[in-house]
């Protein structure tokens, strides 16, 4: 079984590929990008920015920063979170996250598709494996 390094016809150098990250910048802080699409993304499946901080690898204070910035980036915040206690807690993605995060993977795949063309043409130049 090959490892997930080897390229397709069994060498040991990762087959070439590109890696396109957007990130959306209002003033020095980085309103949206891919790690935080991510936590979005976890936070939607989890129901919490602890449980989707720990799925992700991250610390929950991490987390909570990276919450933080985005709410306050927007127009409305894109995460809503209850303390915890005895009902629980939790944290949900509102409407506006949503909107934000649908955007934000739709200009992700625009830009890979167009940067795909591109891509195929610098790896053809690329140095053949010795």
């Amino acid at each position: 079984m090959k490892s997930e390094n080897e390229n397709e016809n069994g060498g040991g150098r990762p087959a070439a590929r590109i890696d396109v990250k957007l990130r959306l910048l209002q003033d020095d802080e980085i309103a949206m990008g891919p790690g935080k699409a991510d936590l979005l993304d976890a936070i939607r499946r989890t129901g919490s920015i602890s449980a989707a901080a720990r799925a992700m690898g991250m610390s929950y204070r991490r987390a909570w920063l990276l919450v933080d910035v985005m709410n306050r980036s927007f127009g409305a915040p894109l995460v809503r979170s209850a303390a915890g206690g005895s009902q629980g807690g939790g944290a949900s993605v509102t409407a506006m996250g949503n909107d934000v995060l649908t955007h934000y993977r739709a200009m992700q795949a625009a830009a890979m598709e167009a940067a795909a063309i591109h891509a195929v043409a610098l790896i053809k130049l690329l140095r053949p494996d010795n």
